[in-house]
């Protein structure tokens, strides 16, 4: 037996750009946020500090069995990119980059990008 799939887009599809993502998982599911950021300058006793502004505009709970099929999918596509564009590489670790920054770096441990974590 022979079944096809019809993808259609639900009346309240939306895009959501993000330029990171935070989760974790239970025994029963995954769930992961997607975020931006935006600096906001605030003053504080006379002095002018940055505050980043972490908003989530979604996110999605997924089945363990789901949580797999994802990262699988993720992976094969990641490869396939970089087998045409190249090697997608991170940003310089934070204690370079904390160097010509004031902001705090994220701990030497860290092997997550800077401003990236978990909620």
């Amino acid at each position: 037996m022979e079944v096809s799939i019809e993808v259609v887009r639900s009346p309240d599809f939306k895009q959501v750009y993000a330029i990171g993502a935070i989760g974790g998982h239970s025994p029963y599911d995954f769930r992961i946020a997607f975020y931006n950021d935006s600096p906001k300058g605030l003053f504080e006793s006379g002095k002018q500090i940055t505050v980043m502004e972490r908003l989530i505009g979604t996110e999605v709970i997924l089945s363990p069995l789901a949580a797999k099929e994802l990262a699988t999918w993720l992976n094969a596509h990641i490869a396939d990119y970089e087998k045409m564009f190249g090697e997608i590489k991170k940003p310089a670790p934070p204690a370079q980059a904390a160097a010509a920054s004031p902001v705090a770096a994220s701990p030497p441990d860290s092997k997550s990008a800077h401003l990236q974590g978990y909620m």
